[in-house]
């Protein structure tokens, strides 16, 4: 497996990957672990904790922003269990900083304790609360974007599939950085990616089963018919991607989720919907997290808030 040259260094020096499946106390405290050095006080934003309708939400804002601004509703990842943080997600931060934008940061709930659809349910009532609440919040309803990686870009995809089928808030652009999509998990990276010190099949498999429950059962007949589990659980269950926003998929060569994301981009294209891919040969998921002063996470870090910024101009 072609390794950029960059992150080799790193890599050689990474521990095996804690499974959430079977140890997700441990993947918890592993993840506010990694992302401890970025958690510290962020002099570009202000913080404000609120409730969305019932949904725990951090509304961050730029420091001295005035007027009407574009928002984005970030959903972090940590395969639909961890990611939860003290305070806004380094990335929404970065969000913010760079948009301008008003970022709705949602704590949704995780399974194991909570499966599908609680978490995707949470994320929609927070958009529509957004939505709702636009002039309350100095937000422009048009300018409305979608943002997650990972866990948190699958919830992105479902959102705007929710948002389509029952006529709910317009989103104006949605950004899916690394997401997981289909719960098949039958592409050829899936079966390639065995390296157990990142993400690889196994574990994506395994979050699947965590997140839809062990039968699955969960991700069954929820407003799409007995058998088949929900678009809004694994958007690449979808049949029909036409009408949905503009899109920017971020994919990465070692990542076993890479080929559902491209097939994804592609689908929308066929769909005719504007889209925005890049991928990034030689990294692996969430690599950024890993090696955040790489040249390597820098630029593809600006690649996205630069896309993302400009969608919402």
């Amino acid at each position: 497996m072609y390794v950029h040259p960059e992150l080799a260094p790193v890599l050689a020096g990474l521990p095996e990957r804690v499974d959430a499946a079977r140890d997700i106390e441990a993947a918890r405290a592993n993840f506010k672990a990694l992302m401890a050095p970025r958690m510290g006080p962020d002099e570009r934003v202000t913080v404000e904790h609120r409730s969305a309708d019932g949904v725990d939400v951090q509304i961050v804002r730029p420091v001295g922003a005035t007027g009407t601004r574009p928002a984005v509703l970030y959903v972090h990842g940590g395969s639909f269990s961890f990611g939860e943080l003290d305070g806004p997600s380094p990335m929404a931060r970065d969000v913010c900083a760079t948009t301008g934008a008003v970022v709705v940061n949602v704590h949704y709930r995780l399974a194991p304790e909570h499966v599908f659809p609680a978490g995707f349910d949470d994320c929609y009532t927070a958009l529509c609360w957004l939505a709702e609440h636009a002039a309350e919040l100095d937000v422009d309803p048009e300018r409305i974007a979608v943002a997650g990686a990972s866990a948190g870009g699958c919830l992105c995809a479902a959102l705007c599939l929710a948002a389509r089928d029952r006529g709910g808030p317009r989103i104006a652009f949605q950004t899916l950085l690394i997401p997981c999509l289909d719960d098949r998990c039958d592409t050829p990276s899936m079966r390639a990616v065995t390296d157990p010190r990142f993400t690889n099949g196994g574990l994506v498999s395994r979050m699947w089963d965590v997140y839809l429950g062990a039968d699955r059962e969960q991700g069954r007949g929820h407003e799409h018919g007995s058998g088949h589990v929900s678009p809004y659980a694994a958007p690449a269950r979808a049949d029909d991607l036409s009408g949905l926003p503009p899109a920017y998929v971020l994919t990465c060569g070692a990542d076993p989720l890479r080929d559902e994301g491209l097939d994804y981009a592609r689908r929308l294209m066929e769909a005719d919907v504007p889209v925005t891919v890049k991928d990034v040969p030689g990294a692996w998921h969430l690599f950024e997290a890993f090696a955040p002063d790489s040249s390597l996470a820098r630029e593809t870090t600006a690649h996205w808030l630069a896309a993302l910024r400009d969608a919402l101009k």
